[in-house]
């Protein structure tokens, strides 16, 4: 259904200056009303995501290319039911609205999202909408759906009944797109016309129009007043805080309950639009309800979570690692070609072990990021992840996290970069902020090389009741350790320092809908990019520092290049020892040596800050073996055996290897982590502190398992 209007011409320099001048959108509307889906639909690839100044709400914005050749800066407003700034989405919207954000110009015209199968819900949003300055354009979604539940609406009556443009739009068929680029074109132009259809009680009224100043208030100035009349604060101004008490006094005395007559205005004014625009025909059973019969019940819904979340679990970790090994290779190959066609010196190593290597340690977890944030919108898209969040919300709750926390939890076992990114998805910071610091303990897969290398180097033929692997066991006890330590972590959090009763788990099932392919790959686009252009910069720094810290002082003539295998080794490895890295191994040997660990060890232990695999690499250096050695390379493992203390005892031990497995577990020996945590809570403080404590305990727990494993006898 289209609208037309009837404009004048644009005849003086400002008409002109106003049409050249690229408009700026701001979209609004209640969660799971298709606000995203018509997003993407005007926008395409013409977007960027960024925070808002000061929070860590996102802004999401694009271009929107309007019909005669204008564009438009479409800005994304947080979903969110009402503008009483209860909650940060809240005041953001409304300083958007109001011109107020940082960065941001006031909008030209305001998209009001609706969705049509739920209008008596998303109507009171548009009330709100209606007394600030920019004029509203309705933008009625899921036209489709209501047809086929039997809704029928009568869009003309509803234009008439709320004075603003209604456009009925099926974003990803792209139904309606150009009238509605019509409608906004034409409304930012001829600026807000609409009225307040909604009245008080007579006393009420008259209250208002006193404390305006005049018989017939605009909407603006009408809005300001209600705030001032109906809001927790009072006007600071003296004389106009004694007229509001005043004026409150008299409500009072007129009707007790007066506080509340806004609220109940605005859904009396609701009702009486759906009664006269919406009619409702004999449908079908819904096929939502069918289904949710089947996917929320008490034993079915875990069961077909569980087979759900393990598929995405294996996909992430196992259906990854090609791309992953292509990519880390090619980097590789990257860094060999550097070293073997530049002359040799610091800058030839600065390029290939500290730059390209920086690029490769960040690039390599790009094909988790996208596979997660595919699953992810197809399970949101579809309308499964609010089952999901249901089901868990009781497990979760137990020790004070969020339902949703627990998608973003299972995915930090491939990788807690992505797991991360994925408590976006929490609305409460408390909640979120309390996952991000204990999405580290999940073990990852960048772990695996050092279980793997502790265990084949002592435990590889053990076997108990002649069967049960000792090194399976082992590896499965990690995985349990970092659990049961995060859920004790969570349990004391949301005790001490993010304090505070978990929030009920209020939220809408959506209706089930096919996941929208633009969508997909406009999320996994911006999420990829969002984490390589933000995190990158801070790995790359970091990398660079850490290369620094292995190179330097040098201790070998700038020209002299080893040509075997065995010298390059030998030469790196004395390189190692001499440098800034070696003698802050030497530094806090005293430190580490309760865990059983010495100053070669403690190289390692901080070049795996860069990446938790990296252990195996350094390892391979300090002992002679070469950087190219791996997690399963006899040699690596022969040398690790072999090698002795300067009092001639051996340097490791099984107990030692146990030691070094559970600070891994614990340990937050990840500067990618540090990154994506610094961007996820933008700020500095949060990535320090979850640094500082994941390392005490992690020392704490290396200690008790060394020192008691030697009381035992086991040393």
């Amino acid at each position: 259904m289209s609208t037309t209007f009837d404009s004048p011409p644009l005849t003086n320099d400002a008409d002109l200056r106003t049409k050249r001048r690229q408009l700026t959108i701001a979209i609004a509307g209640n969660p799971n009303a298709g606000k995203t889906s018509l997003f993407n639909a005007l926008t395409g690839l013409r977007q960027k995501v960024a925070n808002y100044p000061g929070v860590t709400v996102e802004r999401k914005e694009g271009i929107w290319a309007l019909e005669g050749g204008r564009t438009a800066r479409l800005i994304d407003l947080p979903g969110l039911y009402s503008l009483d700034a209860s909650s940060i989405d809240e005041r953001i919207a409304r300083d958007v609205l109001m011109g107020r954000a940082r960065g941001l110009p006031a909008p030209d015209a305001i998209i009001a999202v609706v969705d049509a199968t739920n209008l008596a819900r998303n109507l009171y949003l548009i009330t709100q909408l209606l007394e600030y300055e920019p004029p509203v354009v309705i933008a009625l979604t899921m036209v489709d759906m209501a047809e086929r539940r039997g809704i029928d609406i009568d869009v003309q009556r509803l234009r008439d009944l709320l004075g603003v443009p209604v456009v009925p739009v099926v974003a990803p068929q792209r139904r309606g797109l150009n009238e509605l680029s019509r409608a906004v074109s034409e409304a930012a132009r001829h600026g807000a016309t609409k009225r307040v259809q909604w009245r008080l009680s007579e006393q009420a009224e008259r209250e208002i129009a006193a404390l305006c100043g005049d018989g017939e208030a605009g909407p603006a100035a009408r809005r300001r007043v209600m705030e001032e009349l109906y809001g927790e604060e009072l006007p600071p101004d003296q004389n106009r805080r004694a007229l509001i008490l005043a004026a409150r006094q008299r409500l009072q005395a007129h009707d007790p309950n007066w506080w509340q007559e806004p609220l109940l205005a605005r859904y009396r004014f609701i009702e009486r639009i759906i009664a006269e625009v919406e009619r409702t025909k004999e449908a079908k059973r819904d096929l939502t309800m069918a289904i949710d019969s089947v996917i929320t019940h008490r034993f079915f819904g875990p069961l077909i979570l569980a087979a759900i979340m393990l598929l995405v679990f294996q996909t992430i970790f196992a259906w990854a690692r090609v791309p992953m090994d292509l990519i880390d290779g090619a980097f590789g190959a990257l860094a060999q070609a550097v070293h073997a066609y530049l002359p040799p010196g610091l800058f030839t190593d600065l390029l290939a072990d500290g730059i390209v290597a920086g690029v490769g340690s960040v690039l390599v977890f790009l094909p988790q990021i996208t596979l997660l944030f595919l699953f992810i919108t197809l399970l949101e898209d579809s309308g499964y992840m609010a089952r999901a969040a249901f089901i868990m919300d009781r497990l979760m709750r137990g020790v004070g996290l969020h339902g949703k926390a627990f998608v973003p939890l299972l995915s930090s076992f491939a990788c807690a970069i992505p797991g991360i990114m994925a408590t976006r998805t929490i609305e409460n910071q408390k909640d979120r902020l309390a996952t991000i610091l204990i999405a580290p303990f999940m073990s990852c897969s960048a772990r695996l090389p050092v279980y793997t290398l502790m265990i084949a180097a002592f435990f590889s033929d053990r076997r108990i009741f002649g069967f049960l692997s000792v090194g399976a066991l082992l590896i499965m006890a990690m995985y349990l350790l970092g659990i049961t330590v995060a859920v004790c972590v969570a349990w004391v959090l949301k005790r001490t320092i993010l304090r505070g009763p978990t929030p009920p788990l209020v939220m809408e099932l959506p209706p089930y809908r096919l996941p929208n392919p633009l969508t997909i790959l406009q999320t996994i686009w911006s999420r990829a990019w969002l984490f390589v252009r933000r995190a990158g910069t801070v790995i790359l720094a970091i990398s660079i520092i850490l290369w620094a810290l292995a190179n330097f002082p040098r201790v070998a003539p700038e020209g002299d290049r080893a040509q075997t295998v065995a010298d390059r080794s030998a030469v790196e490895s004395e390189q190692l020892k001499h440098s800034f890295a070696g003698r802050l191994g030497h530094l806090i040997e005293p430190v580490i040596a309760p865990l059983g660990f010495d100053w070669q060890m403690g190289i390692g232990l901080i070049s795996s800050f860069a990446a938790r695999e990296t252990l195996v690499s350094t390892l391979s250096i300090v002992y002679n073996v070469g950087r190219e050695a791996d997690s399963s390379s006899p040699s690596l493992i022969e040398a690790i055996r072999k090698a002795r203390r300067p009092d001639g005892r051996p340097a490791w031990t099984p107990l030692t290897a146990i030691s070094m497995m559970v600070f891994f577990v614990l340990a937050c020996q990840c500067m990618s982590t540090v990154a994506v945590v610094r961007r996820e809570t933008n700020s500095w403080r949060w990535p320090i502190f979850m640094v500082l404590y994941m390392t005490a305990l992690a020392y704490a727990a290396a200690f008790i398992t060394y020192q008691g494993g030697r009381l035992l006898g086991f040393g």
